[in-house]
């Protein structure tokens, strides 16, 4: 996959958000850490729909449906928070990398501009990995 210069990163699991841009060429990525936000994960109302259709097929403590809960609004307000800078013009080239579950709620809340602008979605959790680790899992 090429990563053109300037594309950010968006690296997405249940708890954590990380960003990079690439700062290097084309053919020779090269991420730089950006400061991601600290988000409010406050959309409880999606992931109680979402936790409503799991419910139904998996039983756990209530503690264990809080988790997911909370991991749902987490993604939610990533992907609302992307779509703000999208439509502020901030990004104009995107790649999501997320676990697949992520991946799938946040799918849920693109809006159409961040799609327009969406080159790539990766679904593996590289949540704490290395830059380098990234870039040779998007280039396997």
């Amino acid at each position: 996959m090429l990563l053109p210069h300037g594309t950010v990163f968006a690296i997405v699991d249940g708890e954590k958000f990380e960003l990079y841009r690439n700062t290097g060429m084309e053919s020779e990525p090269q991420l730089t850490a950006l400061n991601a936000p600290a988000l409010e994960a406050t959309n409880y109302s999606a992931a109680a729909n979402n936790h409503d259709k799991i419910s139904r097929f998996q039983s756990g403590a209530p503690k264990d449906r809080l988790d997911k809960m909370e991991e749902a609004a987490h993604v939610t307000a990533v992907a609302q928070w992307l779509n703000g800078q999208v439509l502020d013009r901030q990004i104009d080239k995107l790649v999501v990398v997320a676990d697949p579950k992520s991946l799938g709620q946040m799918r849920r809340h693109y809006h159409k501009e961040l799609e327009n602008v969406l080159m790539a979605e990766v679904s593996k959790n590289l949540a704490g990995r290395p830059p380098q680790e990234i870039i040779k899992v998007l280039h396997s």
